[in-house]
């Protein structure tokens, strides 16, 4: 099973947030499991991503892919990866410097800003939208 974990900063407090990213969680269910871990602020999500020896960061001047595109790179890096990966959401003052200098590859959702509980379920929204992309199901069109 491939395995996704999250560094974010603050838990979801919305019960429909919650609601949804469950959803997500449930239709990958036994291809992917997300893993959640949450800092309590910018110093120990620091902390924690200084332990992971790959991360992507979402940074809004990231790279900006399109779905198809980052379905490619995301099955991509589970191979190259060990079928592990580690991204991470910063709070209301974005990802730290020094982990965003860590890590070459940052991904953009968007140029727009969004909240740090909107942000998780646009990303695992769009994991799921990259398997089911990869399966060639109509989900994605």
């Amino acid at each position: 099973m491939l395995k996704v974990k999250v560094l974010t900063i603050g838990k979801c407090r919305e019960a429909w947030l919650a609601s949804a990213l469950a959803e997500y969680e449930k239709r990958m269910q036994g291809h992917v499991r997300i893993e959640w871990a949450i800092a309590k602020n910018s110093d120990q999500l620091l902390e924690w991503a200084a332990q992971e020896p790959f991360l992507i960061p979402l940074d809004p001047k990231g790279e900006l892919l399109d779905s198809e595109t980052f379905s490619r790179k995301l099955l991509r890096l589970f191979e190259e990866k060990g079928s592990r990966l580690c991204f991470a959401i910063g709070g209301a003052e974005g990802l730290p410097k020094a982990l965003l200098n860590r890590f070459a590859f940052h991904w953009s959702l968007s140029p727009l800003t969004f909240t740090h509980q909107m942000t998780r379920l646009i990303l695992v929204e769009q994991i799921y939208r990259a398997f089911e992309i990869e399966k060639g199901s109509g989900y994605h069109k």
